[in-house]
């Protein structure tokens, strides 16, 4: 491999740039809600649980998302969908900070969860087709460190900003991602394999049904990873405060910290995967998350937490870095735009339940959250690494 095979154009950064910086703030607006559900709890005067129904519904509409922009990126380009998209959760992000209800905020999450579900598979194909080949697993890791990344910043601004302008101020905080735009509208292409394809039109469940078996197989192996991410993360704040009594700010520095191992993970595994391929970085980062769930979830002390959690989310994430190049050299060409974000979301269908199912299963055993957590993971983790080894290997292939 020569040594320019590393090289990068100045557009070919932008694109990078823009779409790390789309899924990252798209990941910001999303985990606010983490943070503040015992205050909306409180405010509107119901359960965590009843909150909880916030999480599943964004979760559950990404599908419809996914396949709206992606087969509107397919057909008009990723760029302008992607505009589209950041606009969209944008602008409910910021209309979520002045629910009067708790019906009402539910029914803004469910629509900022379809335009959420839009933005990762348009980000991720506009991304990956737009680069080298030899690029593929740094910038695999780089794109999906803009989800933990997002998750820190949302850390941060929770630490900083929570006590002086509340809830619903956090919420609004979520206007700002639609700045971005401004970056794409002037530093970034369309992606050169559109440009190709332009000319081309393709029915998305033809190539469904052509491809059902590797369909299933995506959606199987998706619902794993947001089993395996959701299940590691939104009920982890709950659990801080509630079992373990820890404040506002103690909270926010840990979920500082294991976001930096999580984005540490991801651009690891990243990398790692274009060296042993990336069904087995995946594996791999699956399998070391199993003897991490005694720290991460019996420890006491704040230190303790940290470091489990740090490890925790450097595997989980790590896992995760692979999963932009791993499932678009997998995707069918004509519709990968659409394919990668609808099986992404459908996969988080069957994962939205999480949050409700976590809470459900701690409320059973006395508020035990530690216990929720340990025994979705452990299984996860290993369903995981299953459902990844059955599936094939692309790395490298020519988008």
């Amino acid at each position: 491999m020569s040594s320019t095979s590393y090289d990068l154009s100045p557009r070919q950064k932008n694109v990078i740039l823009a779409c790390y910086l789309g899924w990252m703030l798209d990941a910001f607006d999303f985990f606010i809600l983490i943070f503040v559900l015992k205050d909306i709890a409180a405010e509107f005067v119901t359960s965590v649980k009843a909150v909880t129904l916030a999480i599943t519904l964004t979760l559950a509409m990404r599908p419809v998302g996914a396949l709206f922009f992606g087969s509107l990126a397919d057909r008009f380009g990723r760029r302008p969908m992607l505009i589209l998209n950041i606009l969209s959760y944008s602008l409910l992000e910021f209309a979520s900070g002045f629910a009067p209800s708790l019906t009402i905020l539910i029914i803004l999450r469910a629509l900022f969860g379809v335009a959420m579900g839009g933005e990762w598979g348009v980000g991720a194909s506009l991304t990956i087709e737009s680069i080298p080949t030899a690029q593929r697993g740094l910038v695999s890791g780089i794109l999906q460190a803009g989800y933990p990344s997002g998750y820190l910043l949302a850390s941060i601004t929770n630490y900083a900003l929570h006590d002086l302008i509340g809830w619903r101020g956090m919420f609004m905080i979520g206007i700002l991602p639609a700045l971005v735009v401004l970056h794409i509208r002037r530093s970034v292409d369309e992606s050169p394999s559109f440009e190709k394809e332009a000319a081309q039109t393709t029915n998305l469940m033809k190539e469904i049904k052509k491809n059902w078996g590797l369909f299933l197989w995506a959606i199987a192996m998706m619902a794993s990873f947001n089993f395996f991410s959701h299940g590691t993360q939104d009920l982890y704040p709950t659990f801080l405060q509630q079992q373990r009594g820890m404040s506002t700010h103690q909270v926010s520095i840990i979920a500082i910290i294991y976001n930096i191992g999580a984005i540490l993970g991801g651009l690891s595994f990243g990398i790692l995967s274009n060296w042993i391929g990336r069904k087995k970085a995946i594996m791999l980062a699956a399998l070391l998350a199993l003897p991490v769930i005694p720290l991460w979830t019996l420890s006491t002390s704040v230190m303790g937490l940290a470091a489990g959690s740090f490890l925790m989310q450097f595997f989980v994430q790590g896992a995760w870095g692979v999963v932009p190049a791993h499932l678009n050299e997998l995707s069918p060409e004509a519709v990968r735009g659409a394919f990668t974000g609808f099986v992404y979301q459908l996969g988080n269908l069957i994962a939205s339940s999480n949050a409700t199912l976590q809470a459900s299963i701690a409320d059973d055993h006395g508020g035990n959250y530690a216990l929720a957590l340990a025994i979705m993971i452990a299984a996860v983790s290993l369903v995981l690494s299953v459902v990844v080894g059955l599936g094939r290997e692309a790395r490298g292939k020519k988008l």
